[in-house]
């Protein structure tokens, strides 16, 4: 009985001391008298225009984690192209970099290699038939340097809200 009337007493003083500090924040302080400034960023519901996610040249998903970016894009046939692109979104054409990616059901994942074709890297096999599925991207820009792992879903739906795949999609619905 005594512990409990410990608590009451602790949680009472507690309620009063943050209730104190609080109305003594608030009194007397004008916040229409100076700006406590946004830390950098906007509180607007628009983005700078540095800002706005972008999609792929051919509708694919943007990936920005390594240089030259890259666009992993799914083909009407369920193949996996990637392309190069240069910092002003132009083509660059595949060097040493090395692409693999694993996906698929998580009981029997799909090993995904990639050949050189065109300039661009194109899946040997095509992905299974799977509205949605987990991807391991895995990238290396030149055979010797440090694996970079960018993952996510690949969801094949139609985006409501803009004119790419959901995997790919730059509205942020």
């Amino acid at each position: 009985m005594k512990q409990k009337t410990h608590l009451k007493v602790l949680l009472i003083a507690t309620l009063a001391l943050f209730g104190a500090t609080y109305s003594y924040a608030a009194a007397g302080h004008d916040h229409g008298a100076h700006d406590h400034g946004n830390g950098g960023h906007s509180h607007g519901a628009t983005k700078p225009a540095a800002q706005e996610p972008q999609g792929g040249p051919n509708g694919g998903r943007l990936i920005t984690i390594v240089e030259p970016h890259l666009e992993f894009w799914v083909t009407p046939e369920r193949f996996v192209q990637i392309t190069f692109l240069g910092r002003d979104g132009e083509f660059v054409a595949v060097g040493e970099q090395v692409v693999s990616a694993i996906g698929g059901d998580r009981s029997a994942p799909t090993k995904v290699e990639f050949v050189k074709d065109e300039g661009r890297l194109i899946s040997t096999a095509a992905l299974p038939e799977m509205k949605r599925m987990p991807i391991i991207l895995q990238i290396k820009t030149t055979p010797d340097a440090k694996r970079m792992r960018e993952t996510f879903y690949l969801n094949m739906s139609d985006c409501p809200g803009c004119d790419y795949k959901e995997y790919a999609c730059i509205c942020g619905h």
